[in-house]
């Protein structure tokens, strides 16, 4: 069963979904009069805390071309756990029809729930530029904000994904004399509730089924058939199709005069 490949991308649409949400804040400074006196966009990107750390500590003083500018936004996959409480029935299948003329039935098991535990740091060299992004970030999560992905397109299927807040830390990482550069972080800790998917399997759409009967009579009696069929009306129809069914038996024996509804020869 394992080795069959198949690949719905659905993590990677959760780091790009989460990432998305906070791909837009803003930050303004003003002076003592009130003016506005710069505006910014706040930077994404991804990647661990430490990371960024290490390159605001190799160059405080910020003369390097490569140096990282705060305040700055990262974040990280730090666990993905197995989420009983959502498990579904595991029997039952999603289906769909495909291929020209919807000659094809696509079905796939149902997903399987799983969390994502997401962290955000919010890094800023000033306490009041730290505070511009969380209140930014807060108000919307009570604790949880919800976000429709395409999570399944090979059955096309949108799913409501929410995203709940669970933790705010803080810290003022300054260690050194007054030339090393400080960096205040909130770190905040997100659970994405989404579901993965199993491979997909298509097959032809079932136009008729027959069905014979037969009962097991001494040599000497004549043999009694019986042939059951069902098939859509119209025959036309295809798997998407509200349609009803046509249901015959017809009786065969041996016998040139068989009565089916007594079971005995004329």
């Amino acid at each position: 069963m394992l080795g069959q490949q198949f690949y719905h991308e659905t993590i990677r649409k959760m780091v790009v979904s989460f990432g998305t949400i906070f791909n837009n804040i803003q930050i303004v400074r003003k002076n003592n009069a009130g003016a506005t006196i710069q505006a910014m966009k706040v930077p994404l990107a991804y990647g661990p805390k430490a990371k960024f750390l290490t390159r605001i500590r190799e160059d405080a003083s910020l003369n390097k071309a490569t140096a990282i500018t705060l305040p700055r936004l990262a974040f990280e996959i730090s666990s993905i756990s197995y989420d009983s409480s959502r498990k579904l029935n595991r029997v039952t299948r999603i289906k769909k029809t495909s291929g020209k003329g919807n000659t094809k039935l696509d079905s796939q098991f149902m997903p399987v729930p799983y969390n994502v535990d997401f962290s955000l740091f919010v890094m800023s060299k000033s306490g009041d530029d730290a505070l511009q992004i969380i209140e930014q970030i807060l108000p919307f999560f009570q604790p949880e904000y919800t976000i429709t992905v395409n999570d399944n397109l090979d059955m096309k299927q949108k799913r409501d994904i929410p995203i709940v807040l669970t933790g705010i830390d803080y810290e003022d990482n300054y260690e050194g004399d007054f030339v090393t550069r400080r960096a205040i972080i909130y770190t905040l800790s997100f659970t994405a509730k989404f579901y993965l998917y199993g491979p997909v399997t298509s097959t032809s759409v079932i136009k008729q089924v027959q069905v014979d009967q037969f009962t097991d009579l001494p040599d000497k009696a004549p043999k009694r058939e019986q042939r059951y069929s069902v098939e859509p009306i119209p025959v036309t129809a295809e798997a998407d199709d509200n349609f009803g069914f046509n249901e015959t038996s017809s009786f065969f024996q041996d016998a040139k005069n068989f009565n089916p509804e007594t079971g005995e020869d004329e």
